[in-house]
């Protein structure tokens, strides 16, 4: 499709803010869904569980943060609340918390120990507040119930330190003639703003987007400049509850395959930087369930989620449940050790060090080996306007090597398309097609043998910016 000079450098030019960057570049972090439902062996409470049944007489959040750091994830985010509204902190404004459960004789705090571990283990830490709630009186009151709302919110965002994450569903299976909530968006997203202005509000929230389903599916093509219009819909439609709604308008969903080619961006008075994380549980539920226990995701699954997600510019949100005693079970750490393995075996020696670097063409500043510095804030680039052009490695002997990890500079995304090549010593041949880059692209490929490698950008907005090319061999 034609676009315009001027559409094409406007969207090159869309920028992520410091808290967007700041998740994207963590890549890989954790989901902990732990409350009633794990002792009831639900995946929806309905609010009507009685607090003395959750007593986890082993929790060790040590534990679960051993086993996360195992596997290289880099933060923690925990269910301090769902749906059945039973609080895993002693919140002030209901009953229905740990402080009326035999866990410590009421004197327990979930949430602290584990914000607590994940300090002393340079985790980091996010909340999970669910909207929804099935046990509070106020709930379809809009107006009282965004108040309790907030005022726990606010308890979150003031007692347990720096958190780098409010994650926020739009779940809600009231259905047609249930009570009916609207949530106070705006006054939610002030008061993270106020209080924890470094934290992302994902998934109903303006800084991380849903990749739209649970499955580990992961686009092609995953854009982070998209359609404004995705966000603000993404918004109405979790304030609202409903499709229905006059000021929702169906351009633009989570769901939808291409949010951001051309053909997408020419239609769109404003786009927006808002970035994808891929969510998925290591087992088939959220929740622990001890019929499960022989269901834990292969190794080989977990990798494919990693390369879709890490390895196509989204970030990697994966479900640990811990079980009743408060443990995340011996399988799943023994499946999170194996992939944290993999992935440092893999990615452990680069083979691009040392290397020398040409480019078809460069801007002044901004020089072929930079993409071999690792500094994140330097990056090759050809003249502006330029849209094709071409880089090659002299690795400086014949390397045998399966993957290539590529970076564009951190602040924008402009790379549509790609070829990966490599010299067999009469000609080049084609080692791997690629789409867009953007934060990384790890591309996977049968093991070839050379001394050159070259990266073929054939199609990119404005001029490509390229930060890191490295090179590795799975052992």
């Amino acid at each position: 499709m034609m676009v315009t000079t001027e559409r094409i450098r406007y969207a090159s030019q869309v920028k992520p803010t410091e808290r967007q960057l700041a998740v994207q570049e963590m890549e890989f972090y954790a989901f902990i869904h732990f409350t009633v439902n794990t002792f009831t062996d639900r995946e929806w409470g309905d609010g009507k569980e009685d607090p003395a049944i959750f007593n986890p007489a082993e929790l060790d959040a040590g534990q679960w943060v051993a086993a996360i750091k195992s596997a290289g994830m880099k933060g923690l985010i925990l269910t301090c609340k769902h749906h059945d509204g039973f609080c895993l902190w002693p919140s002030r404004y209901t009953e229905h918390s740990v402080k009326n459960s035999p866990w410590k004789d009421g004197q327990g705090d979930v949430v602290r120990e584990v914000s607590e571990a994940c300090r002393r283990e340079g985790i980091r830490f996010g909340i999970y507040l669910s909207p929804w709630d099935r046990h509070e009186p106020t709930y379809g009151d809009s107006p009282a119930y965004n108040e309790y709302f907030i005022n726990q919110l606010r308890e979150l965002l003031t007692g347990y330190g720096d958190v780098f994450c409010v994650w926020f569903d739009g779940a809600c299976g009231e259905g047609p003639n249930g009570k009916r909530q609207v949530y106070d968006w705006d006054a939610y997203y002030a008061l993270i703003r106020e209080l924890q202005p470094e934290a992302a509000i994902s998934v109903c929230g303006p800084d991380i987007r849903w990749c739209g389903n649970e499955a580990g599916h992961c686009r092609e093509s995953e854009w982070s400049v998209v359609p404004a219009s995705l966000r603000d819909n993404e918004k109405i439609q979790a304030k609202s509850q409903q499709e229905d709604d006059p000021g929702f308008a169906r351009s633009y969903r989570s769901e939808d395959e291409d949010l951001g080619s051309r053909a997408v961006i020419e239609q769109e008075q404003e786009l927006v930087w808002y970035p994808a994380e891929v969510n998925t549980s290591i087992r088939p539920g959220w929740f622990y369930h001890a019929s499960e226990d022989d269901k834990v995701k292969s190794l080989d699954e977990l990798m494919n989620v990693y390369y879709g997600s890490v390895g196509g510019n989204a970030t990697f949100l994966l479900n640990l449940p811990p079980d009743r005693r408060g443990l995340i079970h011996e399988r799943d750490v023994q499946r999170l050790q194996e992939l944290g393995d993999r992935i440092r075996s893999t990615f452990s020696a680069d083979l691009a060090a040392g290397a020398a670097a040409e480019a078809s063409a460069q801007a002044e500043g901004h020089q072929a080996d930079h993409v071999l510095d690792g500094q994140q804030g330097t990056y090759w680039a050809p003249p502006e306007g330029t849209e094709q052009a071409s880089l090659t490695l002299d690795l400086q002997r014949e390397t045998a090597f399966d993957h290539v990890v590529l970076q564009e500079y951190r602040y924008s995304q402009r790379i549509e398309r790609f070829e990966l090549e490599y010299f067999d010593g009469d000609t080049w041949k084609t080692a791997y097609t690629g789409t867009v880059i953007g934060h990384k692209r790890i591309c996977r490929f049968p093991a070839v043998k050379s001394r050159y490698m070259r990266l073929q950008i054939q199609e990119s907005r404005w001029c490509p910016q390229v930060s890191s090319l490295q090179i590795y061999l799975q052992p």
